[in-house]
């Protein structure tokens, strides 16, 4: 049992009491008996309390209703109860059963929808019955009378305590005391009862607590909560003259500054020792300048500017190309360096803490933060992390500043055609600023910071130069240590920058710069991945950020998993993160229209707030001669590719590709062909079977761009599949280059290339020898239930593909 149904308990026999000694009196007036049933009057944000005479200013049809209905009655009585969720409306779920009844003494204007009235608060009640009518809220009630109470030593010392203060607030804030004359008026301070209503109705406390406050009809534990409440109310009373007068003296002080710096400034004017403002921009120099560290060639450039500063009138165009130079130069953070933190178990924290899976990647970057502990300093490095869109490269480089304790800035080199946008413009052109290396040295603030460089693989080049070839000096140990700025024209140390560029494709990067960088390849996420990473990270922050709270909009596994599968089968989580921010919105769209209770999203329901899924379930084609499943790289990710062959009945030979193949892929089906064509004998097939066919090979989707060298055993695969009319083994996908020889060269994207697969359900896979190494040093979790067979030459293709060879590598 609750402490207030204990506490509604306790007063039925005080409240029967009360009534019995009421009859004895004798007659008493109508208007004087409280009625059984009332009408109910909803209030937020606080309750009323007994034996207190309050103003009210009510709205909304059904509360003026309320009202009406009350005056109708001899007894002019309203209840009064406090709701519970101070959003929701005011039905009857929404109310606590114990509240106040009032008598409306005097109403002071009331039309349809507004009333303003003075009400008479006289004793709790407990609603035994509530409806709700077009009139509002009607209620049955049991009324707790306050008993008429002995003074007894104990309650007269709760009844001081409370007195004593009620003098304490009285002397810290003056404007309770017309509150407590008012009160006096009307009641008694011998009254514990009250009293302890009356304190607690002065405090500012929150509406919940002065509800419990009510419910609480045993005098003394009521006693308790008050003093509790009051000395709250103390404290914050005290805070409050502490605030107040600590912005008085404040503002009083600043007033005091501002007229002696006036009178000081009239002085100097008047005496001719106020300062002009170039003699204020070279003390502001000179006192830059001595918290740096100069190299010789910069201390020399700016104490020449400085004395031709100096002999500059303020009138002079050369005056503001000056002072603009200096400013630069000697904002620059020279030789500020922050201090490294090599601490591999933090950095390990702060790498699981912001990212889920990529383990490989973390392993790498904690391996060179411990090259950098060895060595002392990590400088002249320069990594690049190569992956798709949305696998987390720039907050893993955010991530690596805060590991090592650096400050961290970013900018985007993609678009960029100008080489003075990295070398910065000579002073001589009007507008002239430092390149973006400079600015990011000013805008980090130290000479050792983490710089990003974004999209590094999308630079451009025009007729204003090569922005590639620019940053080559920038990108190399050796010369970094003296990068000249065109606008500076002195050299700058960036050798102690760490650099991490980010790229989608290595490809489009020239090959000297790429040879300046350390490569880290984040290949994506498989849907697991992607599952625990919408769930510790995605999720909270799209509630957050849309103002919801956690547990309002609950999303079920199945359904996540439902939700990546079919609207965001991407490498990365960007996609994934904006259908869940599209649920978050209209989610909060329901909120904001009145729905109280949370949300539960499963599969059914991601049609209903996504619409029809993007994806459908990727098909391979099973049982078809003709068709085989290919794996292929994107700079999305992973892909599988359903190459098709058929052959058509001709007066000669011929040979078709379509499905927008590049020239490195038409070569490869070129070499494909050749090779059937001069071992169709050796494959079971008639030698002269092309001369009366003309084949064509089809690779969909036909609106899809396609090229690469790794489809060549893929698609003799499905020659020799069309021509042999026997399809492949059933769940089988390969890659690899085929030469004429036979022989099966590596390709690139092992680890993209397994997570399609997985992805399309395939079992079996088929790989060149050569990649052995890079399949092996994937995850468990990916190579978990796949068969994998390493093959050197197209025999070894065929056996597999066709007779399903036992010699297969399960893992």
């Amino acid at each position: 049992m609750s402490e207030t149904s204990e506490n509604i308990a306790d007063a039925e026999s005080v409240s029967g009491t009360a009534s019995e000694e009421e009859q004895a009196e004798g007659l008493v007036v109508a208007s004087e008996i409280l009625p059984p049933s009332l009408p109910i009057l909803p209030l937020r944000p606080r309750p009323a309390f007994p034996g207190i005479l309050i103003p009210m200013s009510v709205s909304g049809h059904e509360r003026v209703a309320a009202i009406r209905r009350a005056m109708e009655t001899p007894s002019q009585a309203l209840g009064m109860v406090m709701v519970r969720d101070l959003e929701a409306d005011d039905g009857p779920e929404n109310l606590h059963r114990i509240g106040v009844v009032g008598k409306i003494l005097k109403i002071a204007h009331m039309d349809e929808e507004n009333a303003n009235f003075l009400i008479n608060c006289l004793e709790r009640f407990t609603i035994d019955h509530l409806i709700h009518t077009d009139r509002g809220l009607y209620a049955d009630v049991r009324y707790h009378y306050a008993p008429e109470l002995s003074v007894n030593p104990e309650l007269k010392a709760y009844s001081m305590a409370i007195i004593s203060a009620l003098k304490e607030l009285v002397q810290i804030n003056p404007l309770y005391s017309e509150e407590i004359k008012l009160f006096l008026t009307r009641s008694s301070m011998d009254d514990p009862g009250r009293l302890a209503d009356f304190a607690a109705n002065l405090t500012s406390a929150d509406g919940q607590e002065l509800q419990q406050i009510l419910q609480t009809f045993e005098v003394r534990k009521r006693i308790d909560r008050v003093l509790v409440l009051l000395k709250k109310e103390l404290e914050v009373s005290r805070l409050q003259t502490r605030i107040s007068k600590q912005i008085e003296e404040k503002i009083s002080a600043q007033q005091r500054e501002f007229f002696l710096k006036e009178q000081l400034k009239a002085i100097k004017k008047e005496l001719g020792l106020e300062k002009e403002g170039k003699t204020a921009e070279i003390e502001r120099f000179e006192e830059r300048l001595q918290s740096l560290k100069l190299n010789e060639a910069a201390q020399r450039a700016v104490e020449e500017e400085l004395d031709k500063f100096r002999m500059i009138e303020p009138s002079s165009p050369e005056y503001t190309v000056t002072r603009n130079y200096l400013d630069w130069l000697t904002i620059l953070p020279w030789g500020k360096n922050s201090r490294d933190t090599f601490n591999i178990d933090r950095a390990r924290r702060v790498l699981d803490r912001d990212h889920y899976g990529l383990e490989d990647v973390k392993e790498r970057i904690l391996e060179f933060i411990a090259v950098g502990k060895m060595k002392g300093d990590i400088s002249g490095s320069i990594l690049c992390l190569v992956g798709p869109p949305g696998v987390g490269k720039t907050s893993i480089g955010h991530s690596i500043a805060t590991a090592i304790g650096r400050r961290f800035y970013r900018f985007s080199l993609g678009g960029m055609r100008d080489e003075a946008e990295i070398k910065g413009h000579r002073r001589t052109y009007i507008g002239a600023m430092p390149g973006k290396f400079i600015q990011a040295m000013k805008g980090a603030g130290t000479a050792n910071p983490v710089l990003m460089l974004d999209e590094i693989d999308k630079i451009g080049a025009s007729f204003h130069g090569d922005p590639a070839s620019a940053l080559l000096e920038v990108l190399d140990p050796e010369q970094n240590g003296s990068f000249r700025d065109h606008y500076l024209d002195v050299p700058f140390d960036l050798s102690h920058v760490l650099f991490v560029a980010t790229a989608n494709q290595l490809d489009t990067i020239p090959a000297p710069l790429l040879d300046r960088m350390e490569v880290i390849r984040l290949s994506g996420y498989i849907l697991d991945e992607k599952v625990e990473i919408a769930r510790r990270y995605l999720i909270p922050k799209a509630l957050e950020a849309h103002g919801l709270k956690k547990g309002q909009v609950t999303i079920r596994r199945d359904a996540l998993r439902t939700l990546i599968d079919g609207y965001a089968r991407e490498a990365g989580v960007r996609g994934l993160e904006n259908r869940i921010k599209k649920i978050m919105r209209k989610a909060a769209m329901e909120f904001a229209r009145g729905r109280t209770d949370g949300i539960t999203i499963g599969k059914k329901d991601l049609e209903k707030f996504l619409g029809k899924p993007l994806f459908q379930e990727e098909e391979v084609f099973e049982g078809v001669p003709g068709v085989v499943t290919g794996l292929a790289w994107t700079s999305m990710g992973g892909a599988t590719l359903q190459i098709e062959a058929t052959a058509m009945p001709s007066k000669s030979k011929g040979f078709k590709q379509t499905g927008q193949l590049g020239n490195v892929m038409i070569e490869s089906s070129d070499i494909a062909y050749s090779y059937v064509m001069a071992h169709l004998e050796r494959y079971g097939a008639p030698a002269d079977y092309f001369d009366t066919r003309f084949v064509h090979l089809h690779v969909p989707a036909g609106a899809t761009p396609k090229d690469g060298p790794s489809a060549g055993i893929t698609m003799a695969t499905a020659l020799l599949s069309m021509l042999t009319e026997r399809p492949v083994l059933k769940k089988l996908g390969m890659t690899g280059e085929l030469t004429l020889t036979g022989r099966v060269l590596p390709i690139g994207g092992v680890k993209e290339k397994t997570i399609a697969a997985r992805r399309a359900g395939l079992q079996t896979l088929l790989f060149p020898e050569g990649n052995r190494k890079d399949y092996e040093e994937l995850p468990d979790y990916l190579k978990e239930g796949l068969a994998v067979h390493f093959v050197r030459d197209y025999d070894e293709v065929y056996r597999v593909a066709f007779e399903a060879d036992e010699h297969t590598e399960r893992t």
